[in-house]
């Protein structure tokens, strides 16, 4: 990823956080949830892994092949589960990983272990900007759904599709979750 340093870490903090967070999560609530939280969990581990800045931690040279695997096994679970979001982000990992293992610049060797590094930024413009597009609209209304109606009252529940609960309970974590990557993945695109 091409950012700051201070701001590959802190992606790698909030990813990790809600990886721990979400999967800490998992043992409660519906099974549903469970098996939700899990996923999240498990996707905000595997982004912070890879959003770690090549500064700090230099990657192997088989590492954009193991993210692909990691996060295209991921993407085809979550398509036959029918968990579309999942596997878009899944997807969105797995373009992200190719585009940093073959930018449109070419690559590098640098560093005594022959660490492959960018020599410019890859990606496709129009894919990156229809993923930043998805991510935007995505984030935008989570935010608004983590938000109380105005006529609520505290400890009420909310109730968001099938899901009814408080908004400090398990769905309303599972949401600020999903928010929290939702950001990050935003993040991970702009640095593309």
């Amino acid at each position: 990823m091409h950012q700051p340093p201070l701001v590959g870490w802190l992606l790698v903090l909030l990813c990790a956080g809600t990886g721990v967070y979400c999967l800490l999560r998992a043992h409660r609530g519906p099974a549903a949830q469970r098996v939700a939280a899990r996923g999240e969990g498990l996707m905000a581990l595997g982004m912070a892994v890879m959003g770690l800045p090549a500064s700090a931690v230099p990657p192997p040279a088989w590492s954009p092949w193991l993210f692909t695997a990691a996060f295209g096994a991921a993407g085809v679970w979550a398509l036959t589960h029918r968990h579309l979001h999942h596997a878009v982000g899944a997807w969105a990992m797995v373009y992200m990983t190719l585009a940093m293992a073959v930018p449109a610049g070419g690559m590098r060797h640098d560093g005594p272990m022959g660490a492959m590094t960018h020599a410019a930024p890859g990606g496709v413009p129009l894919l990156t900007g229809l993923l930043l597009a998805y991510y935007t609209v995505y984030v935008l209304a989570a935010g608004l759904r983590l938000v109380p109606a105005s006529g609520a009252v505290a400890g009420a529940p909310v109730v968001d599709g099938p899901v009814v609960a408080t908004a400090s309970g398990p769905a309303g974590v599972l949401r600020a979750c999903r928010l929290t990557m939702g950001i990050a993945m935003l993040a991970m695109l702009l640095a593309l």
